[in-house]
């Protein structure tokens, strides 16, 4: 059954299917309208009360090197200097940034609707992205849970938390990946 107007149910179905995580990206960067539009129809994720929580932050190159940087010392505290440079250089090839923050709430309900509602922008914003070609990877990594990654974005611990750090850009490689069946993850109660 389809909606006059809008694509065929195969189409969205093979879209959501095929999305993957990608790990390893081509070295051009994706053009900024690309990244605009997706951001755009991000910000039509459902969200209760329409409250519209979340805030995003595009990376230009020198944040995106001050975070590799800062994740690349926070590895050679933990692993060893040569893990760092590793973590570092991997870091420093990545061609697109992107964070996704929401605002916090006093109210525990509110603030775990509006982190539900800025979850579904991420993925309304990764399934435009790869419909045009681009790959991502989100990542919720120690580093952006700390202080200094939150001074370097100028972002307020206080007021926003964030729900992703995107990475972009054209995949170089593509996984294949399995799910379980449905069944296995299905209950259907009378």
């Amino acid at each position: 059954m389809s909606t006059p107007g809008l694509p065929p149910p195969e189409a969205a179905a093979r879209l959501i299917r095929s999305r993957r995580t990608i790990h390893l990206f081509e070295p051009e960067p994706v053009p900024d309208e690309v990244v605009l539009r997706a951001l755009d129809l991000a910000r039509w994720a459902p969200n209760h009360r329409l409250t519209e929580p979340w805030r995003f932050v595009l990376l230009g190159p020198e944040t995106a090197r001050a975070v590799a940087d800062l994740n690349a010392e926070l590895v050679a505290a933990e692993r060893g200097a040569a893990a760092g440079a590793a973590k570092r250089a991997r870091w420093r090839a990545i061609p697109g940034w992107l964070v996704v923050t929401c605002r916090r709430s006093d109210d525990p309900l509110r603030e775990r609707e509006d982190y539900a509602a800025c979850a579904c922008a991420v993925q309304n914003l990764q399934l435009y992205l790869w419909s045009e070609g681009v790959g991502t990877k989100w990542t919720t990594g120690a580093v952006t849970r700390t202080a200094r990654f939150y001074e370097l974005l100028g972002l307020d611990a206080e007021r926003e938390t964030v729900v992703a750090m995107l990475w972009y850009g054209m995949p170089a490689v593509v996984p294949e990946v399995a799910r379980r069946p449905l069944d296995e993850v299905l209950a259907v109660l009378p």
